[in-house]
């Protein structure tokens, strides 16, 4: 795993074996195990770690108008229940437009205006929340709504 992985040698002095993998991938997920012996002792603590992933489908860049789907897994081994998405914090009603099924959601006609955080909360049968952040780029037009534009002989037009 390296060069993503490292252990804080300084903190090791203070008890803290901490082990950072940045960035973290799907493959990463599952169990891990420190061990630590100190003169005649020995510690070990085991940590599993999930890793939650959302997808851009097709991938960037989007273009305005362009059907997409945005896909939310996650390596935690329970039952999906639900699945929610947010857009800049707001629930989104999946409806018309959206259509959310399985972890996925479907953005039929992507406008200017659905560029931004979205996050993505999935519901387990164990009652596990978890949830993951993309930041999603649109391209397009973001001009009036009239596209006729109208500038006086001598001036500058935008």
């Amino acid at each position: 795993m390296k060069p993503r992985v490292s252990v804080q040698d300084s903190a090791l002095r203070n008890g803290n074996f901490s082990l950072r993998i940045d960035p973290v991938r799907s493959e990463d997920a599952g169990l891990y195990e420190a061990q630590v012996t100190y003169g005649t002792e020995v510690r070990s603590c085991q940590v599993e770690l999930g890793v939650i992933t959302v997808t851009l489908s097709p991938p960037s860049p989007v273009v305005e108008n362009e059907p997409l789907l945005l896909s939310c897994n996650s390596s935690h081994r329970a039952n999906l229940v639900e699945t929610c998405w947010f857009h800049n914090g707001h629930l989104v009603p999946t409806s018309g437009t959206f259509c959310s099924s399985h972890g996925a959601l479907s953005i039929l006609r992507p406008a200017m205006s659905d560029a931004g955080s979205w996050r993505c909360q999935l519901r387990y049968s164990d009652n596990e929340i978890i949830s993951a952040t993309y930041n999603l780029q649109i391209l397009g037009f973001d001009g009036p709504t009239n596209p006729v534009v109208y500038a006086a002989a001598g001036s500058a037009a935008d």
